[in-house]
């Protein structure tokens, strides 16, 4: 029995209201205006229309209002998109579906009884409502009540665990297949095993199979009839910005201020003119200003542009989703899931307007709310029989709670046990579901998309996925942005990768500035994790990061120009955080060298440090500058912790002979030094020999390392470009399929296993059998027979060793003469051979080497064994139990 009688609106009766109040405003108008004529024809003493015909000619005019009204709605054609796939019960194999597919049982009959009597009901109380969703057909053609359909399943992979990686699954792995009719529901609602195995079905199957995913999960979900945008009812993206693109929010973290010194030095005072900055500041201002206005300008006339369209049948089309409570699994608030898209959406969305009833596994839900503002206004409280109808007594959902007037009237025990005897009798439990057990293999979870391949466009955006393992260089997904709104001029390139074994994860191109930037997993040879380039020939502008804690040296990133390369370290034990090399051009040589044997001179090494507790910060270097070409160095300390600046100094290397071959003695000129406080021994000039012999030793270094790292670019370049070549993907020794060598042992070991089966069954064999078969049956041996069946079988079995024997003879004769024809042969017509002819002659010698090689060996092997494996035998007869007791006379 229906328990609410208040007559709710859909959006379609929405619009039908809407257009009668305009259609009844119209009226109005008109029967005002003909009051001031009539008034006006009256002053005149003109004849004025009866009440009677006024009435009539009014009642006339809005019903020819109302025919045209419902002509100009039988005009509006619906067109679906051609490229939508089309899924049909004729496409559908049901000769081999279960019972339960093909019938329904007595309670499902019972249940169906109960649902039509429910939609009876509900139309008589509310006529202007659209007939319920309750018992679709199924690929069978068996009605089959909608919460029957849904089959709560948890699924064994853990990625289908959660929501938004359910949902995603679905919309990759299924096709989107349009209703036939946007106006109305589907006659038919496919169990999720078929819609699984045809990969392909409307949003009604897709909502089903994601809600019986969820469920299982432990989500409180359900599935929603209602009215959705023409974008969502078509999974039409090309107005929403792709996700991939959009950057996420960076949280600045402020920086704590450190506490102002007492005795700081004060900056020094600003002398520009504030006038002149307060001009710039409206000049950037104003710029700013303008820019922002051109901009706005140009996003309300692609908004405009964009929805120049409008959809005729907007609030009219029919939609199925997903509605997930809050509750269960840490849900803090209500949303709803488009199944075609995966996103998630507030209960407040523009893109859900209207919902008619929603359902579970256990009940069924009618909205009795008003939808005139599509579901910003919805209370999503099950158990309010009010704002939901359902269809069966036995809901989990809490009722209202009753108000203390009510509570009062219901303390009576005999009311109490009579309700609830009454409520005992006309509950009724939802059968269990008809659908057999949701299963997805790991091939189908792994493949994702039909066929491998999905392609989904965005506003500005193309996006495409494919399975793993489907392209020879492991490309998994691809973004491609454009410029305009028509996808005609490409900005960037964004592919993703999987199973490289060059640990190659992501690849962005930008096609504006021609800038490529790789980023790798750890595990790559070179330890890289980002290497940014606009061409693979060395000495260009590149950069490459690399995974430091991979590295022995602790570089993390390196710059690279055709006249400079820059290093950062990090963890060094000599505290090195940074090198800068300057390159001068290139010495011209006549032979044509290679950058390795042929490399850039250095003019200037930079190199910065870390500060070493170890030793006082006089005498710790931060900075040490290389001059090559003009032969110096210069040295500048850490500052310590209570001085202003620190010590700086200054050596000029000079060579240590001059050009007659005498020694140059260190004079106090070759070393310019600034000390904040001085010391004795740094005057010395001992101290400064032995300085600047040291720094001669590290200067060296310095440049080793730096050609060192020359060459190591080099090797890196040479290896991305045989790693883009091969593209080789690395697969699991658990991956049977793909895997070879895996394939080739597994098969070896089965190999093995079948030939040690086939030893144990000829081991197994009865070697009297032949010999028994001659004697009559039944007939019990005796002493003479028993003898004469061992000499038998020793008599056959020699006779068979003797002809294994001579059989492997002949075959060595037979290849012995076959090569001697050969190199009688060979001698004959040695003038006149080609050198192909004496190849196929020398190759046949040795192939035929080599069988008689192996034939003598087996004769000498047969030979040996002979006489074991007669005597072995003798043994065997000796011990059967048939002939033991027989022949112990004879022994």
């Amino acid at each position: 029995m229906v328990q609410a009688v208040l007559k709710a609106t859909s959006p379609l009766d929405s619009q039908r209201h809407a257009r009668m109040e305009v259609l009844k405003e119209k009226v109005e108008e008109e029967e005002a205006a003909e009051r001031e004529e009539a008034a006006e024809r009256a002053e005149r003493g003109e004849k004025t229309k009866r009440p009677m015909e006024v009435r009539r000619g009014e009642t006339t005019m809005t019903q020819e209002m109302l025919r045209d009204l419902e002509r100009k709605l039988s005009e509006i054609e619906v067109s679906v998109p051609e490229k939508l796939l089309t899924f049909t019960k004729d496409t559908i194999d049901t000769s081999k579906l279960p019972l339960s597919y093909q019938s329904n049982t007595l309670k499902e009959e019972h249940l169906l009884q109960v649902a039509d009597n429910f939609s009876r009901q509900y139309s008589h109380l509310c006529p202007d409502r659209v007939p319920l969703f309750l018992h679709p057909l199924n690929e069978c053609e068996v009605p089959k009540f909608v919460s029957t359909t849904i089959r709560p399943t948890l699924m064994p992979y853990p990625e289908l665990y959660n929501w938004d990686t359910c949902a995603q699954f679905i919309s990759d792995f299924l096709s989107m297949v349009p209703l036939p009719d946007p106006l109305k529901p589907p006659l038919y609602l496919y169990s999720s095993t078929t819609v699984l195995k045809y990969q392909k079905g409307n949003c009604f199957d897709f909502s089903t199979l994601l809600c019986s995913m969820l469920i299982g999960a432990g989500y409180d979900a359900y599935c929603v009839n209602g009215y959705g945008s023409q974008d969502l009812c078509y999974m039409d993206l090309t107005r929403e910005v792709c996700p991939l693109t959009m950057k996420p929010k960076e949280t600045v973290k402020e920086e704590e201020k450190a506490p102002p010194k007492k005795y700081a030095i004060k900056p020094p005072r600003d002398l520009t003119s504030r006038f002149e900055q307060e001009q710039e500041m409206k000049r950037q201002e104003a710029i700013k200003a303008e820019e922002e206005n051109r901009r706005k300008q140009e996003e309300a006339r692609l908004l405009e542009q964009e929805n120049a369209k409008t959809d005729p049948l907007h609030g009219l089309r029919v939609h199925s989703w997903v509605l997930v409570l809050s509750g269960k699994r840490e849900v803090p608030e209500s949303f709803f899931i488009d199944p075609f898209t995966a996103r998630s959406y507030s209960t407040q969305d523009d893109h859900f307007l209207g919902i008619e009833s929603l359902w579970n596994h256990k009940n069924y839900w009618v909205n009795m709310q008003d939808c005139w503002n599509c579901c910003k206004e919805l209370v999503f409280d099950l158990g309010d029989p009010v704002r939901w109808e359902y269809l069966l007594l036995g809901t989990d959902k809490p009722f209202l709670s009753l108000t203390e007037e009510e509570d009062e009237g219901m303390n009576d025990d005999d009311d109490v046990e009579n309700l609830g005897k009454e409520d005992e009798d006309k509950s009724f439990d939802m059968p269990p579901s008809w659908v057999e057990q949701i299963e997805i293999s790991p091939e189908a979870f792994e493949t994702r998309c039909p066929n491998g391949k999905k392609v989904i466009q965005y506003k500005r955006a193309k996006l495409e996925k494919w399975a793993p393992y489907l392209n020879n260089n492991g490309l998994v997904c691809r973004l491609t942005t454009y410029e305009d709104l028509e996808c005609t001029k490409t900005l960037e390139v964004k592919e993703w990768y999987q199973n490289r074994e060059d640990m190659l994860e992501l690849k962005h191109i930008n096609k504006i500035t021609g800038l490529n930037v790789d980023y790798f997993k750890p595990g790559h040879p070179q330890a890289l994790r980002m290497h940014s380039y606009k061409s693979m020939q060395p000495e260009m502008d590149r950069v490459m990061e690399f995974y430091e804690t991979a590295r022995v040296d602790g570089l993390i990133k390196r710059e690279e120009t055709p006249k400079t390369m820059t290093e950062y370290y990090h963890g060094r034990p000599d505290f090195l955080s940074y090198r800068h090399v300057n390159f001068g051009p290139r010495m011209k040589k006549l032979a044509l060298n290679s950058a390795e044997s042929n490399p850039r001179p250095m003019v200037k090494i930079t190199e910065r440090f870390f500060r070493n507790p170890a030793k006082p910060a006089d005498e710790d270097v931060a900075e040490r500058v290389f001059l090559i070409a003009e032969e110096r160095i210069q040295l500048r300390y850490h500052c310590r912790s209570d001085h202003i600046t620190a010590n700086k100094r200054e050596f000029l290397r000079r060579m240590e002979v001059d050009s007659k071959g005498n020694k140059i003695i260190m004079t106090p000129d070759m070393c310019i030094s600034f000390e904040v406080e001085p010391m004795e021994h740094t005057k010395k000039l001992l101290y400064q020999y032995e300085a600047m012999m040291k720094l001669k030793n590290e200067e060296k270094l310095s440049r080793h390392q730096a050609w060192e790292s020359e060459l190591e670019v080099l090797e890196i370049l040479k290896l991305r470009e045989e790693e883009e070549e091969a593209h080789t993907l690395t697969i699991s020794i658990y991956d049977t399929k793909r895997n070879e060598k895996s394939k080739e042992y597994r098969e070896a070991m089965e190999r093995v296993l079948h030939e040690e089966h086939l030893r144990q069954v000829e081991a197994q064999l009865d070697y009297l059998a032949p010999f028994l078969a001659q004697l009559p049956p039944g007939e019990k041996l005796t002493r003479w027979q028993a003898v004469r069946l061992k000499e038998e079988c020793l008599n056959d079995f020699k006779q068979r060793l003797i002809d294994k024997a001579n059989l492997i003879q002949a075959r060595f004769e037979k290849e012995t003469q076959e090569l001697q024809k050969k190199q009688q042969w060979y001698q004959e017509n040695q003038v006149t051979l080609t050198p192909e002819d004496e190849d196929l002659y020398l190759s046949y010698c040795s192939q035929a080497m080599f069988r008689i090689r192996i034939l003598e060996q087996r004769l000498s092997r047969h030979k040996e064994l002979a006489p074991l494996k007669y005597l072995a035998l003798e043994e065997k007869l000796y011990k059967d139990p048939r002939l033991v007791e027989l022949l112990k006379v004879f022994v």
